[in-house]
């Protein structure tokens, strides 16, 4: 089996988050999926086979199959428009069906995706308390402008915003730990946040449940962040700009846009490049 090694969202011919691409005739048994992508040991690694008028993919992070996964879709896209020309490609996942468009001029790559349906909610007390607990902040650290929330577009997050950046870039947790809360609150990620203006955020990811301590380019979180902050009412006009992965010294860009209507899909763009194989 191929596997292409695409960073999504790179900032230029640098940084962005590293996924695993398999184009397939056939999708390999689950066994081997997951054997795969623990062998590449990225986030994340997609598998995607011919399926009617599109594509059946499936991500697999070294641990675990997760439901979508943002950044593996932006490499997806990358790769079926290397291999079948621009375009726009219907993905059918395990629960929904989305759609990625893929585009290359020479050695630039783009991608953008458009995410499965959006919703969130308030974050229980108690799991605030419990992630505030595994990094080590205190309520004092939370930006009252976006209170914590779960969040979702194709895959759940707990979204925490802290009102500063030096905070931010000062995350640490343990991972064995991070895992089982992740795992018993049906957690993808937790997104970490901090607004430097209305259209502008810092973002850090820590990918417990999936072995993974954190991601540098997180396009399943951006999806869930923008649809929490249309739920919230927040000033986004339309769209937002996520900087990712610098405190990974992995420069990374997202770019989130959206419409008013609660629950839309939410566009996520960005660059590729690939890597040495």
């Amino acid at each position: 089996m191929h596997v292409q090694r695409i960073a999504a969202f790179s900032d230029g011919d640098t940084g962005g988050n590293p996924a695993g691409v398999a184009l397939c005739p056939h999708l390999p048994s689950v066994e081997q999926m997951q054997a795969v992508a623990a062998e590449i040991g990225y986030s994340e690694t997609v598998f995607a086979a011919p399926d009617g008028d599109g594509w059946r993919a499936r991500y697999f992070a070294p641990e675990m199959e997760v439901p979508f996964c943002g950044h593996a879709t932006i490499a997806l896209g990358a790769a079926l428009a290397l291999a079948h020309g621009d375009g726009i490609f219907k993905l059918y996942l395990n629960d929904t069906s989305i759609t990625v468009e893929g585009r290359h001029d020479g050695a630039l790559l783009t991608a953008a995706l458009q995410s499965p349906s959006t919703r969130s909610k308030p974050a229980p007390p108690t799991l605030i308390a419990a992630a505030l607990a595994l990094f080590s902040y205190t309520e004092a650290d939370l930006d009252p402008r976006l209170p914590p929330a779960i969040a979702e577009a194709g895959a759940r997050h707990l979204v925490i915003a802290l009102c500063s950046r030096q905070r931010l870039a000062e995350m640490r947790y343990d991972l064995e730990q991070g895992q089982i809360l992740m795992n018993a609150a049906g957690l993808i990620t937790i997104s970490l946040v901090h607004a430097e203006s209305d259209t502008r955020f810092h973002a850090r990811n820590p990918f417990a449940a999936g072995g993974v301590y954190e991601d540098p380019a997180t396009g399943a979180a951006a999806a869930a962040l923008a649809g929490y902050l249309r739920d919230l009412g927040w000033p986004h006009g339309g769209a937002i700009d996520i900087v990712q992965g610098e405190d990974m010294n992995v420069p990374s860009r997202l770019r989130a846009q959206f419409s008013a209507h609660p629950g839309e899909s939410i566009r996520v763009s960005g660059a590729a490049r690939l890597m040495c194989e």
